[in-house]
């Protein structure tokens, strides 16, 4: 027997059912796309302006709808809730939007278009498979929200304004020993709008569900800005934030008064006290004289209230030592006025004075918080108004004032008329004003982690002050 042969036979026979296998496979795939194509065609035509079956959005079949048919489902729910109320908060500012004036509901426009566009793409297969899959299992499409950032804008404009603040970069400015100029960083703030907008997206399932009017308070999220310079970054010296403040006002004082008090105001701004070091008043303002550029206004000198160069000084004086209390430093030296002054009762209590007159009496504090601080004056012109501001480090000391006790108060005596000869006849000059007399006191504690640190009585004893005129006599 010749096995090569056969062999030869049965390998002929082999390819040959290959081919036919082959072949039947090939025509049966290309009848198998011919027949899918052809249904898939007719089956598009059926649908060719609807919805294909099986196609659900928020639980609701839309196959066999049109777009139109979808976008209409949504916009009558939509309508259901259009007096729905939102009302914007922040503290006691409140703003208010109805559903219909933002747009808030349903986004039926982009429904109705992921509606029609499932099965639709540029790709046969895979719209081969979408349709397939819709039909047999149904696709489920989530709800889409919308609402008009535009208007919420719009509507939320003022009360935004009153929220929104800048940050405030640093600045200082350090020059041969003194800082020349100042400014403390500050956070801002703003309207954390991302927020807001996912806060209102968040009620939308709650408000279409519901399908009544309603009426939903959101408060105004808001986020902290951070400057770019912080104070921290532009000095060393420990003079991070505000310690204390001390205001005056000196209202109807007279040009040269006012002038006095700007000029001494702004040669003790920008003054650096070291930790440990004692500030004295008197050696920082230096000589006050017209040789230093003061003019003349009202002074106590001698019992009397007289011109004389610097009236006005004690103006500061009485301001520094307001922020000195405030802040909660060691008051080593302080002397109140001979009577009440009115200038220091324009915002004030009686007894919150400091008089200074070179050498002495002077102001001093000790500077005991272990960083400088950093002495800075601001003079509002517009009303007349000296601010102390002390910076430093704050180190957790919390101050307590009594308001001052007010005894024994004596009316000041009969007005006194003095003949002055360099004043023409018949004219009359006040030159001193009236003021009452009384003891006045006030006490401070200052308590630093949990353990008093300071406790004092501040006692001023003001004499009753009669007014004074000078009468013409000179011919």
């Amino acid at each position: 027997m010749d096995f090569s042969k056969i062999k030869k036979i049965k390998k002929n026979h082999l390819l040959h059912a290959t081919r036919c296998t082959f072949w039947f496979l090939v025509g049966a795939f290309i009848a198998a796309f011919l027949i899918v194509n052809f249904s898939l065609f007719i089956f598009q035509r059926i649908y060719s302006n609807t919805v294909y079956p099986g196609v659900f959005i928020n639980g609701v079949n839309f196959g066999g709808k049109t777009k139109q048919d979808v976008k209409d489902y949504f916009s009558k729910k939509n309508e259901d809730v259009k007096n729905t109320t939102f009302i914007f908060k922040n503290g006691d500012e409140t703003a208010t939007a109805s559903a219909k004036t933002i747009d808030f509901g349903y986004d039926a426009s982009l429904l109705a278009d992921q509606a029609f566009l499932i099965g639709r793409s540029d790709t046969f297969l895979s719209n081969v498979s979408l349709i397939t899959q819709a039909y047999v299992n149904g696709v489920f499409l989530p709800p889409s929200y919308t609402f008009s950032e535009d208007e919420l804008t719009e509507i939320l404009s003022p009360i935004v304004l009153s929220i929104n603040k800048s940050p405030v970069d640093a600045v200082f400015t350090f020059e041969n020993g003194r800082v020349i100029t100042f400014r403390p960083s500050e956070n801002g703030q703003a309207v954390d709008m991302e927020k807001l907008k996912n806060d209102i997206k968040s009620k939308s399932f709650s408000v279409l569900s519901a399908g009544k009017t309603q009426s939903i308070t959101l408060n105004m999220p808001i986020k902290e800005l951070k400057p770019k310079i912080s104070t921290d970054k532009v000095n060393n010296l420990g003079i991070r934030e505000l310690i204390g403040t001390g205001t005056s006002l000196f209202q109807h004082s007279i040009p040269g008064r006012i002038f006095n008090v700007t000029l001494a105001a702004s040669r003790l701004n920008g003054i650096l006290v070291p930790p440990g070091q004692i500030f004295s008043f008197n050696n920082a303002l230096g000589d006050v004289s017209a040789f230093t550029g003061y003019q003349q206004a009202y002074v106590i000198k001698n019992g009397r209230t007289v011109l004389g160069d610097g009236g006005g000084v004690c103006q500061v004086s009485t301001t520094l030592f307001r922020a000195i209390l405030n802040s909660g430093l060691p008051v080593i030296e302080r002397t109140a006025h001979a009577y009440r002054v009115g200038y220091y009762e324009e915002d004030s209590p009686p007894g919150l004075d400091a008089t200074v007159y070179g050498p002495t009496p002077d102001l001093k504090f000790k500077n005991d918080t272990g960083n400088y601080i950093l002495i800075q004056t601001v003079v509002d012109p517009s009303i007349l108004r000296l601010t102390f501001y002390l910076y430093g480090t704050k180190d957790g000391r919390e101050v307590t004032i009594t308001t001052p006790v007010v005894l024994n108060q004596t009316p000041p005596p009969p007005p006194l008329y003095q003949d002055d000869p360099t004043l023409p006849k018949g004219q009359v000059n006040q030159v001193d004003f009236a003021a009452w007399g009384a003891n006045v006191y006030f006490t401070r504690q200052v308590v630093k982690n949990g353990k008093v640190i300071i406790s004092e009585k501040f006692s001023s004893n003001y004499q009753p002050w009669q007014a004074i005129f000078l009468r013409g006599t000179k011919e």
